[in-house]
């Protein structure tokens, strides 16, 4: 197996394209957000847009591009999206929420007695619109590297 071939792995390289500008994209759509420069969001869970939706459709669009979209594996690809992108506005939201609200409740209870602790991640997870801006954003790129692609 020749590593180099990994570089013309059409549905691989559209994965990678579509989270590497979703993260890309997260800076100046915080920035719009919050009118901060948060440099650290590149590299952040959370926010607009998904990288993991955007990662996971990105593939799968690949996959039936490449494949067909009467594919085995365009349909696995399907389900894990379905898998990846609830998880990504469910549970994994859920789980910033409760570190949003045991954060405030710890703070409430110590307030000024507290040594400098860490604060629970809060951005964990990603609110639907953020979940559809990744779908959308993966769907395009596979499709733009296709049509380079042909």
């Amino acid at each position: 197996m020749n590593l180099v071939g990994i570089l013309h792995n059409a549905v691989l390289l559209s994965a990678l394209v579509a989270w590497f500008t979703a993260q890309g994209l997260k800076v100046p759509m915080e920035y719009f957000r919050s009118r901060h420069w948060q440099w650290a969001m590149m590299l952040a869970a959370g926010g607009m847009p998904s990288s993991h939706s955007a990662l996971i459709v990105g593939a799968t669009q690949a996959i039936g591009l490449h494949q067909g979209y009467d594919s085995p594996l365009f349909a696995l690809g399907v389900v894990i999206s379905m898998i990846v992108t609830y998880d990504a506005a469910g549970v994994r939201r859920q789980a910033g929420k409760h570190a949003e609200r045991i954060n405030i409740l710890f703070d409430e209870l110590m307030r000024g007695q507290m040594p400098d602790e860490k604060e629970l991640r809060e951005v964990l997870g990603h609110t639907p619109l953020e979940v559809m801006g990744g779908i959308l954003l993966g769907i395009v790129v596979a499709t733009l590297m296709w049509l380079i692609g042909k």
